[in-house]
């Protein structure tokens, strides 16, 4: 959505919009909903931001909190990929 390119869903962060229109990672898939789905770089992050996708995605008007969950979603993600590099095999 943010760079446009395209990748299998499993690859894909996805994120849902609750009834109180606040943006939430689905990180299991399983959130009821329309999904928008994102890649978990921080270029494509910037695009659909700047763009304002992720509303027009889940049609829908999104809380002003959305960016902020975007960010710490990936944030988080890219925490968990550092840590998992520097761990034994």
């Amino acid at each position: 959505m943010g760079c446009r390119g395209r990748e299998p869903q499993s690859a894909l962060l996805r994120f849902v919009a609750d009834p109180g229109q606040e943006l939430r990672l689905d990180s299991e898939r399983r959130l009821p909903g329309r999904g928008a789905y994102l890649h978990a770089r921080s270029e494509c992050v910037e695009q659909a931001l700047k763009r304002r996708s992720l509303g027009r995605a889940l049609k829908t008007r999104l809380g002003p909190a959305a960016d902020g969950v975007v960010l710490v979603a990936l944030a988080s993600l890219d925490q968990a990929r550092g840590e998992g590099e520097g761990a034994a095999p």
